[in-house]
């Protein structure tokens, strides 16, 4: 089965994210995507990031009951900083008949040269990409594994902004799925 693998830190899952992981599905010959919450992206800040056992659960709220997208918490056992490539050997290894892609957006396309082993993953793996404003993914292009994905809804939110609002004592109704809203809302996780 095709899986699209969707890393992120999801701090919080908001909108954005369930809507490019639905269109992948919908969009594109995945027949599923994981959304692998990240325990620490080696190139970010770990300062602001909640609980790895908060994140997932977010996540497994915002899905619901959808069939074609999970909720995976495969790096929350393996080193730390986790690494792309070392997620996809132990996956692929785990998982044997499965054929496992990545998804990204077109800025992750410009940082690639700095992931570990990004050779590997260009020469192993499909890598589907939502093209992103601002960022040219032309290079991308000339790769054979590199697919990029048109027209992906892409809505203007970060998790950075509904962390801000949160504090500040705003709503995030509609930034967020509602059920992650109604969790979020009488939590204390990001207050």
């Amino acid at each position: 089965m095709k899986t699209g693998l969707f890393f992120g830190s999801f701090n919080p899952v908001h909108i954005g994210h369930m809507i490019i992981a639905n269109h992948m599905i919908q969009y594109t010959d995945l027949k599923e995507v994981w959304m692998v919450v990240s325990p620490h992206n080696p190139l970010k800040s770990k300062a602001s990031l909640a609980k790895d056992s908060d994140r997932l659960h977010l996540v497994q709220l915002a899905i619901d009951d959808n069939p074609h997208i999970k909720a995976s918490n495969i790096e929350f056992s393996l080193p730390v900083p986790s690494y792309t490539i070392d997620t996809l050997i132990h996956l692929q290894e785990k998982y044997p008949k499965r054929e496992f892609c990545l998804i990204m957006g077109g800025d992750n396309v410009e940082s690639l040269p700095k992931w570990k082993n990004y050779e590997l993953l260009l020469q192993n793996y499909d890598i589907y990409v939502y093209e992103r404003p601002g960022y040219n993914t032309t290079l991308a292009e000339d790769n054979p594994r590199i697919k990029i994905v048109k027209d992906v809804p892409m809505m203007d939110i970060s998790a950075t902004f509904i962390r801000n609002a949160i504090r500040d004592k705003k709503s995030i109704q509609y930034l967020v799925p509602e059920k992650v809203f109604d969790y979020l809302d009488g939590s204390q996780m990001y207050k």
